[in-house]
């Protein structure tokens, strides 16, 4: 199994009900947000969350709790790296 790189002490969580309610616990920043996507960065790395009329409910960075609504497609994880290096969207897939 793989080792992972700078895992923090504090934890992190994800609950989905149903694809319309979702809590997440360790986030650390919300890199970008629109009804679309959002891309946070948390402790176990960056998440992106795609989805439709997305929505933060609640957001406290100094506990590191979110509370989002909306329809959700994918979540997705990367290494902290990744964001920024690689371009996200079209024309970071263009010019990869």
């Amino acid at each position: 199994m793989e080792e992972r790189k700078n895992v923090s002490n504090r934890s992190h969580n994800v609950i989905l009900e149903n694809r319309e309610k979702m809590s997440i616990s360790g986030v650390e920043h919300v890199k970008s947000f629109d009804p679309t996507i959002i891309i946070l960065i948390t402790v176990q790395g960056n998440i992106t969350i795609r989805g439709s009329e997305l929505d933060i409910k609640k957001l406290n960075l100094d506990d590191g709790n979110l509370s989002i609504e909306g329809y959700i497609n994918s979540i997705v994880y990367s290494d902290k790296e990744d964001i920024g290096s690689k371009g996200i969207g079209f024309l970071g897939k263009i010019f990869k």
